[in-house]
């Protein structure tokens, strides 16, 4: 692969997040068991549509607590909404900084916006513009669908399930820069 920027989206590629650490936090402050709310939680038009920005938190929120059968307040609903954030992936700092000299990094996400609340203050130094083609860019996402809409577009995509698909994909490449 030849490209000229490398686009990492930030969940779940730089960043590790865990949705467990949200039930939990829901279970703990509704006094339901974890176990159940994770099974009653989905990845539903709701959350879609608030992933999008079509729909605030306290409408998703309201539709949380009809699905998930807890009576949370939206601040408790977003105290463990933003508790998926765990860290960064171990070892992907290290392979970032390994590229930086080589070619231009940056973050995407394709968040709502309770989390990029979380993650605009806390990594606001990674946002700015690109200014590369669509065709020159290397576009990294940890879900299939985002990689096949990248590549739809014109980029070129890796689909990352390990930090072992990042380096792969850049092993060799970056040395034609």
């Amino acid at each position: 692969m030849r490209f000229d920027a490398a686009l990492f989206d930030l969940g779940g590629v730089v960043l590790e997040i865990d949705f467990n650490r949200m039930f939990a936090r829901w279970a703990e402050c509704s006094g339901e068991e974890l176990e159940t709310i994770r099974a009653w939680f989905s990845f539903d038009t709701f959350y879609d549509r608030h992933e999008r920005g079509e729909i605030q938190a306290r409408e998703y929120f309201a539709s949380l607590r009809s699905s998930l059968r807890i009576d949370l307040s939206d601040a408790q609903f977003a105290e463990g909404w933003t508790a998926i954030y765990v860290g960064e992936i171990p070892g992907v700092a290290r392979l970032l900084r390994s590229l930086e000299d080589q070619v231009p990094l940056y973050a995407f996400t394709n968040s709502n916006a309770t989390h990029m609340h979380v993650w605009a203050n806390a990594y606001a130094d990674t946002l700015t513009a690109i200014g590369v083609s669509l065709d020159r860019i290397l576009f990294f996402d940890d879900t299939r669908g985002n990689v096949d809409g990248a590549r739809a577009v014109g980029m070129q995509a890796v689909h990352v399930r390990s930090i072992e698909d990042i380096a792969r994909a850049v092993r060799g490449s970056v040395a034609d820069h």
